[in-house]
């Protein structure tokens, strides 16, 4: 229950106990499968059906509480922390991944390549190693690969998330001015052009792999490239899903334009997706 300047508290519900079991069934099939048992895809599979339909119901339940005017001020500014604190934890997510790409190029490299106080293990371990980016390795392990450059896809891509942010904020723009029509071509333009960056992103994909030679074991540039990356795809995945969910609830006519923190969740969410590949296209791509 809520009031004017109460909390509300939600009511009791075994969800979050069935999703914690979902969860496990998941792992438990994910671990079976990873050491060859038969049954194992199948467990996993039922254990991420068995989450899909508890977030559906789950879900559903908090925008029909928030349709309902269940929620106060004070639920929002709690949801709106929420969210911060949910994007803080992305960005350290890909803080640690950068990391990780920093360490291996303007760090380990130079260290095996001889330089600094790091000579030693040159000459121990790797007397002909060479401090060269991009790296498969001093064995040459992974094979010849050639660079995924900065134009072609990668630029596209950049284009196209670069518009979506566009598209977003002018959707944004109609829901608060109450235009319905502007909010929801806004938010349609915004869902198909995150999606054709999935579809763009597939075909490099297949492209760095089948033309390139470029894999995850072409040393620590093929591991950090589709970690990064890969990683990135996932989210803007996850991001044009949530708003495919709020374009269908714009069209039952959700939100108020002076009420709309849902809407406004999954935008900063997008902002923040538009930003980390600003990042990744400089990192990665292009330096």
């Amino acid at each position: 229950m809520s009031g004017q300047n109460g909390y509300y508290v939600p009511h009791e519900t075994k969800l979050p106990f069935l999703t914690t079991v979902a969860i496990v069934i998941m792992f438990i099939g994910a671990a079976n499968y990873m050491n060859g048992s038969a049954s194992g895809m199948t467990i996993m599979l039922i254990g991420m059906l068995l989450i899909f339909a508890m977030a559906y119901v789950w879900f559903s339940e908090v925008v029909t509480e928030s349709e309902g005017g269940i929620y106060n001020d004070q639920v929002d500014i709690s949801f709106r922390w929420g969210m911060v604190w949910f994007i803080f934890s992305e960005v350290m997510f890909f803080a640690a991944f950068f990391g990780a790409l920093y360490y291996a190029r303007e760090l380990s490299l130079p260290w095996l390549g001889g330089d600094g106080y790091k000579i030693t293990t040159n000459i121990v371990l790797w007397p002909q190693f060479e401090n060269v980016w991009p790296s498969n390795g001093p064995t040459n392990s992974g094979g010849d690969f050639i660079v995924m450059g900065a134009g072609g896809i990668p630029a596209l891509n950049t284009l196209l998330l670069l518009t979506s942010g566009i598209t977003v904020t002018y959707a944004h723009h109609g829901l608060k001015d109450q235009d319905r029509r502007k909010l929801l071509v806004g938010l349609f333009l915004t869902i198909a052009l995150g999606f054709i960056f999935v579809g763009f992103q597939a075909y490099e994909y297949m492209v760095a792999y089948n033309d390139l030679n470029l894999k995850m074991t072409s040393g620590i540039y093929g591991s950090t490239f589709y970690m990064l990356t890969g990683f990135h795809g996932f989210h803007v995945t996850l991001g044009a899903i949530m708003l495919t969910v709020i374009f269908f609830r714009c069209l039952k006519g959700h939100f108020a334009g002076d009420n709309h923190f849902g809407f406004e969740a999954v935008a900063w969410y997008w902002h923040f997706v538009d930003v980390v590949w600003l990042g990744l296209f400089v990192f990665v791509y292009w330096l």
